[in-house]
């Protein structure tokens, strides 16, 4: 064989092997990224909020915001978490549901850490001030992909507009002494059901936030404000609903009376 032939086979054996080289970086490159697109609609781990709300809520549900501010930047931390992953088609409604309560009342205590101290949530109000539209419930404070939100965004427009869940009322805590006690740990959407069962329980056996009585029942204003999804959505009379959770049965034709809401801040002092 002469050398030209030798040099010219020497040459197509190297391009030969280049392109096995460059066939395989592109089937690798393809499956990677193919598995970081499939990541995104991953559900995520609530378990940095539950490590937070196990240190800084007490078993009252009263919260210590000074704690909370102590530890601002693992809070920051999951509050990036939440904006960057909004929950996919892909996740259950219960992971969805788990999603929107965690954010909930994680940037509220976020609202409040920014502006502490502070003696109730209401004391705080949206950037600019428009009349009709002036609660901390209708602040545009944080963003969720990249769309900018608001409490009010994430309980009536989310949460009570995609989800057949009246326990969510139980859930949400908004930072005050008679809102239902901030569970101390994340909800997840594979305990969800007995979590939010726990909480309606916990909730109704409050004395401080409801007396359930058989006739003369006095209960929080919160099922006058939301009775109408418990009742839409249960498919049941208010009281029949409330008598799923309540230590107390309480008559079908008993009138209720609500007890006055406290809007002092739910810190623990």
């Amino acid at each position: 064989m002469n050398p030209k032939t030798k040099k010219m086979l020497k040459r197509i054996g190297i391009g030969f092997f280049a392109s096995i080289i460059i066939l395989f970086v592109s089937i690798w490159c393809f499956i990677s990224c193919g598995i970081h697109i499939a990541g995104k609609g991953k559900v995520i781990s609530h378990e940095s909020w539950t490590n937070l709300l196990k240190k800084n809520v007490g078993s009252d549900g009263m919260v210590d915001y000074k704690g909370f501010i102590a530890e601002k930047n693992q809070l920051q931390s999951y509050l990036e978490l939440l904006s960057k992953n909004p929950p996919s088609k892909s996740w259950s409604e219960n992971d969805k549901i788990a999603y929107w309560l965690n954010a909930y009342n994680a940037f509220t205590v976020k609202l409040i850490i920014d502006n502490y101290p502070v003696n109730s949530i209401k004391d705080l109000g949206p950037d600019n001030q428009i009349i009709f539209i002036n609660t901390p419930w209708d602040k545009k404070f944080f963003s969720i992909g990249k769309k900018k939100m608001t409490l009010n965004n994430i309980e009536h427009r989310i949460l009570r507009n995609s989800f057949k869940e009246p326990r969510i009322h139980f859930a949400l805590n908004c930072a005050s002494i008679s809102c239902p006690a901030l569970r101390n740990e994340a909800y997840n959407g594979t305990t969800l059901d007995t979590q939010l069962t726990e909480q309606a329980i916990a909730f109704l056996s409050d004395t401080a936030r409801n007396q359930p009585n058989a006739d003369h029942p006095k209960l929080s204003p919160i099922f006058n404000w939301y009775g109408g999804d418990m009742k839409k959505w249960s498919k049941l009379s208010l009281i029949e609903y409330i008598n799923r959770y309540s230590p107390v049965k309480i008559n079908e034709k008993a009138n209720i009376d609500y007890l006055k809401y406290d809007w002092n801040l739910n810190d623990k002092k």
